[in-house]
């Protein structure tokens, strides 16, 4: 599986590793996956905007198990807004696209005791260099003076949704004040997405605002307890 051949779902989902340490940097990669499939749907024209939620186009499929699963998960279940989609269940999607990763190569799966008593898995990155390459070919969209209008729109989609998602791998703190303008621009070339990749946005970042009050919280609390 080239890079090329990645999802964008894939490609954020790597993106969330650290290539120097080989293991996960973010706690809400689920939310960046599933929200990186629903716009990969709408790009690829298997997903419309029906009174403001996914619908899957009729016999719609793309060959790829993680991103058909997501059209038959929505297709099944009863209308719900693109906001509630990107959390609702997000797991199954990044857990399709880890398995995927595995078989690939880009991952390697160990088994390990949690506590020293349950059995559980964890992932790391076997194959660094793609990654590497790949977090190098986003980073230089982003900082790059190619227009906008000239980038793709998967490319401007790995941006946008990097930035939104806090993915400190690819798009720095730093980045994110001082490249906002192109930022945006690179959200507008989203391929179609306008209104709908706006609402998937504001989804992410209101579930990592509520992660980070979560963390503060039981911080705080665990530094009362003490």
């Amino acid at each position: 599986m080239p890079n090329g051949s990645l999802s964008l779902a894939a490609s954020l989902y790597l993106l969330s590793y650290d290539p120097e340490t080989g293991r996960p940097t973010a706690a809400h990669t689920a939310l960046l996956v599933r929200a990186a499939a629903l716009t990969e749907l709408v790009q690829r024209g298997m997903l419309t905007d029906a009174d403001g939620c996914p619908c899957p186009v009729a016999d719609a499929a793309t060959g790829d198990r993680a991103l058909d699963g997501l059209l038959e998960l929505i297709g099944e279940s009863r209308p719900r807004s693109w906001q509630i989609w990107v959390g609702h269940q997000p797991r199954l999607t990044e857990h399709a696209v880890r398995d995927q990763m595995v078989a690939a190569g880009y991952l390697r799966a160990k088994g390990k005791r949690m506590l020293g008593l349950f059995p559980a898995r964890e992932y790391t990155l076997e194959r660094p260099e793609p990654v590497v390459g790949m977090r190098d070919d986003v980073v230089r969209v982003l900082h790059g003076e190619q227009p906008a209008a000239e980038v793709s729109e998967r490319d401007a989609a790995l941006v946008t949704l990097a930035a939104a998602g806090e993915l400190r791998t690819v798009v720095t703190a730093t980045d994110a004040k001082v490249r906002k303008r192109r930022i945006l621009a690179l959200g507008e070339r989203c391929g179609g997405m306008g209104p709908v990749l706006e609402k998937v946005i504001a989804q992410v970042r209101t579930a990592l605002a509520a992660a980070v009050a979560t963390a503060m919280l039981a911080a705080t609390t665990a530094v009362t307890a003490t």
